[in-house]
């Protein structure tokens, strides 16, 4: 078993110094602790990213990963999790890569119930091009390509989910390490598609850690034993439209429920446990020499 300094890597970390993404990144690091000390083996866990500050976790953590294209974390993710249903896939998008160029890719995942585990890092701007405005940005955001303040309104991602079929909601906050840990079990241990919105602070292109720090507020969770209508999800997680205003920021599991994966609606059982998986491996392996 890898304990959580050996889940790290030889990769020099290259986050800013007060990111968020160090948050996610511990959180990360102790849900795969915590699945090892249950006897799930370290082989299993996969994980895939997109483009951006977020995408560099993979580097950081000592599991199989997979770097692919801007918004297009999904369909590789969808991908492995079909080749194997044994794994236990997790993505990493941006708020930009997910809610701006991969949001249909979002939806569909949503609408399928595909078995995997999704977190959004969303510090509200793209970092890594130094400060433009995305989709959950508040309106009036003056970044590099809106000096002048962005003229739209954010987006509520939790309730786009809710509407698309997630049957796992969830909102996390980098600063609260320990919660964020156990929503990342939770998504993990959910069957089916497990969305978490993380809100990170960027500490150089849009600092909200004071922000956050004054307005998060943990939530009871919706799980098995306290079930929460979809309505009342709803009117939770409007709560708080993404803006800059002093309302109180709940997070944490705002709904579940249960229905087929994706997988179970696309192959029985008895086709699973048919599948040799060994000589088909030794065929492609044979195919490539």
């Amino acid at each position: 078993m890898k304990d959580i300094k050996a889940l790290g890597t030889y990769a020099e970390n290259t986050w800013c110094p007060g990111c968020g993404n160090f948050g996610i990144l511990s959180a990360l690091k102790g849900a795969i602790k915590e699945l090892q000390e249950d006897g799930v083996p370290i082989e299993r866990v996969v994980m895939v990213s997109g483009i951006g500050c977020h995408a560099k976790i993979v580097d950081y953590v000592d599991v199989n990963s997979f770097y692919s294209l801007h918004g297009r974390v999904i369909p590789p993710l969808t991908g492995i999790k079909l080749a194997n249903q044994d794994l236990i896939a997790i993505g990493h998008a941006g708020d930009g890569d997910a809610y701006g160029e991969g949001l249909e890719h979002l939806i569909f995942a949503a609408k399928r119930n595909l078995d995997v585990t999704f977190i959004v890092h969303n510090n509200r701007v793209y970092g890594l091009t130094t400060g433009q405005f995305t989709p959950t940005s508040p309106l009036g955001f003056k970044g590099r390509s809106t000096p002048g303040g962005s003229p739209e309104e954010p987006i509520n991602p939790l309730e786009l989910l809710l509407a698309s079929g997630a049957t796992f909601v969830a909102r996390g906050y980098s600063g609260k390490v320990q919660h964020l840990k156990g929503l990342i079990l939770a998504g993990i241990r959910h069957r089916g598609f497990a969305f978490i919105d993380v809100l990170q602070p960027c500490f150089t292109f849009f600092n909200t850690y004071e922000f956050y720090n004054k307005l998060v507020e943990v939530i009871e969770d919706a799980n098995n034993e306290n079930y929460r209508p979809i309505e009342e999800a709803y009117r939770l997680v409007r709560a708080w439209s993404y803006d800059l205003s002093e309302t109180r920021i709940p997070i944490g599991i705002f709904y579940t429920s249960k229905r087929p994966t994706f997988e179970e609606r696309l192959q029985t059982k008895k086709d699973r446990d048919s599948l040799d998986r060994e000589s088909a491996i030794g065929a492609i392996l044979e195919s490539m020499v």
